[in-house]
This record gives C-alpha cells, sequence and structure tokens, in this order.
C-alpha cells in the first residue's frame, strides 16, 4: 500500500472492543514512527449503541477524521454497521466484516429496520468484501471477548505494515495477564489471519 496517509474506519456496536482495537492499530502505526491521529464517536457505547473509530497514520496527518470515500480499509465488527458506513471507502478500498449481527438499541426501540442482508448489500454496492464470522471463531476459541483479535488478525495483512508489528503490539497488551491469555490472543490474531485469507481464496476460485 504505497499511499501517504493510511485511512482505517472501525465500527462496531459499545462492548465489541472497538475503540481498543483502535488504539492498538494506533500503537503499531506510532511504533513505527508514524504520525498517528484518532477519534471515536460512540452513541451510548456502554449499553450496544453504535461506535465509530477513525484512524489515520503516515509521514505528517493534520487531522484524526476520515472524509467520506476516502477510507481504505473499512473494519466492521457488526455487519449492519459496516454496511451502514460502505460510503466513507475509495473505490478500491476493502470491507473487512464480522458477519454475526448485533442489534443495537435503535433496532429494538423500532427506531431503524436491521438490514435483511448486510454482506449481500455491500457487494451488490461494488464494494470489496471479505466476511466471516468472529464471534464463532472466537467462541471456538474458548472466549467470546477473543473477537477483538481475531478482527485485528483479520485486517493484518490489509496494513501497510508486517503483521508481526501488529501481533507485538496486542501481546504486550496482554503480557502482564499471563501466558495462558497471550497464547490465546496469538491464536485469535493467526485465526483471524486465516479466516480472511479463506475467504479471499474462495472468492478467487
Amino acid at each position: 500500500m504505497s499511499i501517504a496517509t493510511t485511512n482505517i474506519l472501525v465500527v462496531g456496536i459499545g462492548g465489541q472492543g472497538v475503540m481498543t482495537a483502535t488504539e492498538i492499530l494506533a500503537e503499531a502505526a506510532i511504533a513505527l514512527g508514524h504520525d498517528v491521529k484518532k477519534t471515536e464517536v460512540a452513541g451510548m457505547a456502554q449499553r450496544g449503541g453504535v461506535v465509530s473509530s477513525h484512524l489515520r497514520f503516515g509521514p505528517k496527518v493534520l487531522s484524526p477524521q476520515i472524509t467520506p470515500g476516502t477510507a481504505h480499509v473499512l473494519l466492521g465488527f457488526e455487519a449492519a454497521e459496516a454496511m451502514r458506513w460502505r460510503h466513507m471507502l475509495v473505490p478500491d478500498g476493502i470491507a473487512l466484516m464480522n458477519t454475526a449481527q448485533l442489534t443495537p438499541p435503535v433496532v429494538d426501540l423500532g427506531l431503524y429496520d436491521y438490514p435483511a442482508d448486510p454482506v449481500g448489500s455491500m457487494k451488490d454496492s461494488g464494494c470489496r468484501v471479505v466476511a466471516f464470522d468472529a464471534m464463532a471463531i472466537a467462541k471456538d476459541l474458548g472466549d467470546i471477548r477473543l473477537g477483538n483479535t481475531v478482527m485485528l488478525g483479520a485486517v493484518a495483512d490489509h496494513l501497510p505494515f508486517s503483521a508481526d508489528i501488529l501481533l507485538n503490539c496486542i501481546l504486550q497488551r496482554f503480557a502482564r495477564k499471563g501466558e495462558k491469555v497471550v497464547e490465546q490472543n496469538r491464536k485469535a490474531f493467526a485465526a483471524g489471519r486465516a479466516a480472511v485469507a479463506a475467504t479471499a481464496e474462495v472468492a478467487l476460485a
């Protein structure tokens, strides 16, 4: 990815770890000497409300805000939220979508209809989409909280730096919690990378 500034938009529902994921991505970029700017918008984040987090990094970044049509990567922790933000992608950008559906309060209150097929809608609009069930992967690994690390593994091969840089930042964050937690997150990261690689291979077949 030979661009001056990388724009990554991370979206989802409160409690999924959207902001934590963005922080870790920012730490990886900072470790490589990039200028980094980020900003978050949370609506009832602790109650399952929608959350979006903008991350921009490069040699010199003046604003944290990603403007529509300029996001290189859309990392969607929740399917409908990813669909809602598709207008932010550049024409050749990529959406990495968790297919697990978590209904936000606005749907329960009848203020918003949950889309019937968020992934299909994204593809129909011309977006380049890689979709996978991060929640199922995390459950298979024994802890649904690993979904955050699965999503970071998913984006790892779509960044302008080595996946190992990102993995090291994740493992450093969990180091104080012991080797078992570190190893769980290592496996979750690898599983996220593998899920995206496998889905991309099927799409090309």
